[in-house]
């Protein structure tokens, strides 16, 4: 994924609670709704134990204005009340980016 540079990167940490309780349709739910949200770049994510989940973003004020989507604002709040024991969130400006790929 080679994005314009700089942006901004949400990196979203997380220890699940046992069971789904209409996890993975909410998580589903809320990926095809950011990826409509202006200022939306891409997203990755992983599972094994603790979570992680990076969406990319092109300013601040659009993850703020993600951040403030009233279906976002209520699927935050299940998280807390029911998915989550343990979440970190962290907002880092992407300068510099390099991969490989065989």
């Amino acid at each position: 994924m080679e994005l314009a540079k700089p942006y901004y990167a949400v990196i979203f940490s997380s220890l699940r609670t046992d069971g789904d309780k209409g996890y993975a349709q909410m998580a589903e739910k809320m990926e095809t709704l950011a990826r409509k949200q202006p200022g939306f770049l891409d997203i990755e994510s992983a599972r094994d134990g603790v979570g992680i989940t990076v969406s990319y973003w092109e300013s601040l004020e659009a993850i703020a204005d993600w951040k403030a989507n009233m279906d976002h604002k209520q699927a935050q709040k299940n998280g807390i009340k029911t998915w989550y024991s343990w979440y970190k969130v962290r907002i880092c400006k992407v300068e510099r980016e390099y991969e490989f790929n065989k």
